[in-house]
This record gives C-alpha cells, structure tokens and sequence, in this order.
C-alpha cells in the first residue's frame, strides 16, 4: 500500500471511530426506521448507538477495500452498509486531497443495501 492511500485508510479508520472531531455521520431516514420502528427518540439514540458500535467494531479483511472507506455487515439479520465520502471543508465540492485533514472533511452514510 502507498504512503499515501495507508494515510487515507489512517485518516478513515479515525472517522468510524468517532474520533475526527470534523467528521460527519448521516444514518438514512429507511435504515433509522429500519431498528428504531416504534420513531421514539429514546429508540432511534439506542439505533444510533447500536449502529455506530457495529461500525466501530467492523474488522476489514485485508483484500477488502485498502482505503477502508466501506464496509458491509449485518445486524439483527438486516444487511447494513457504511460509506465514506470526502468533501472540501465547507462540504460544497469533492475534496481536493483525501490524504489532507487539513481540506478534507469526512462524511460516513450508513445506509441499507438497495435490494437487487
């Protein structure tokens, strides 16, 4: 892996871990619904919760994805899917150097898979 692209797997590893203070998280309306059915705040914090450890604990095979950007588990048999995006600090434009906290903010969707 070159310097620069384990720098980006470093940086991403950082934002899943909820420790780039910078980074932002959006959990889609559908996957909330999905493990908070009952829409109470104290259900969708414990879905949030729940899905952020998962995420968190998420173990990256080495032939799967060197940036560690993206991943694919399943919790309570429901498939759950999360995605890291890079934007300019304003989150207007693509990020000019992913490998650069100093222009990249993070974003991570947790999304569930579109059925196919």
């Amino acid at each position: 892996m070159t310097p620069r692209l384990s720098r980006i797997a470093e940086l991403n590893d950082r934002c899943r871990l909820g420790l780039d203070p910078a980074a932002r998280v959006v959990i889609t309306a559908t996957c909330l619904a999905t493990f908070a059915p009952e829409g109470s705040a104290a259900g969708e914090l414990a879905a949030e919760a729940e899905l952020l450890a998962a995420i968190r604990a998420y173990g990256f095979r080495p032939d799967e994805c060197p940036e560690r950007s993206r991943g694919e588990f399943t919790i309570r048999g429901q498939a759950v899917r999360f995605m890291i995006d890079y934007y300019d600090p304003a989150l207007e434009w693509g990020s000019e150097d992913p490998a650069d906290p100093r222009v990249t903010t993070r974003v991570m969707t947790i999304m569930l898979p579109l059925d196919d």
